[in-house]
């Protein structure tokens, strides 16, 4: 086999790993952009003496938006986790492709 012709089968995986990264960054990006928002509400309610109801709903979607951070960052780890395995795996790879 050339290396004109060569392709090393774990670029597609690698491709899809990277894509799925940066799709979850960009929803962890939104998820931080929306609690941020939801704080700013919050702060402007506490400010303006809004009544307990509307306070106690934004608290509440303060957490869930805090709870929802909180899984996309576990989502990322796992991401990177999956991304660290597979350079090792294409270290590996590359180590056997030089040795032949």
């Amino acid at each position: 086999m050339s290396d004109e012709t060569y392709r090393r089968p774990d670029l597609d995986r690698l491709a899809e790993v990277e894509l799925l990264v940066g799709n979850l960054a960009e929803e962890l990006a939104g998820f931080r952009r929306r609690t941020q928002r939801a704080e700013a509400e919050l702060q402007e309610l506490k400010g303006a003496g809004a009544p307990a109801q509307e306070l106690a709903r934004a608290r509440q979607r303060l957490i869930e938006l805090e709870t929802e951070n909180q899984e996309l960052r576990r989502r990322l780890e796992v991401a990177r986790e999956r991304v660290h395995q597979l350079a090792g795996r294409l270290s590996f790879l590359e180590q056997g492709g030089r040795a032949s």
